[in-house]
């Protein structure tokens, strides 16, 4: 499992936070997805070998955010 910390830009509130978490935890290989609203972070467990950033990127993009890579 790796663990890293993305930048996400256009989260400001609990709704936000919920629908980011939501949107990558329901991803296939991903394990967690923690929202850091101060930071406009999220971090997330993920098992490499079965998603990439740029899917989880493409995942909350689509949910209305800017996931940085």
């Amino acid at each position: 499992m790796e663990k890293k910390t993305f930048t996400v830009n256009r989260m400001a509130c609990d709704h936000c936070k919920a629908k980011v978490e939501r949107t990558l935890s329901c991803l296939k290989g991903v394990d967690s997805a923690e929202v850091d609203l101060t930071h406009h972070t999220v971090a997330v467990t993920y098992d490499e070998e079965l998603i990439k950033p740029t899917n989880m990127k493409k995942a909350v993009d689509e949910a209305g955010y800017e996931f940085q890579v």
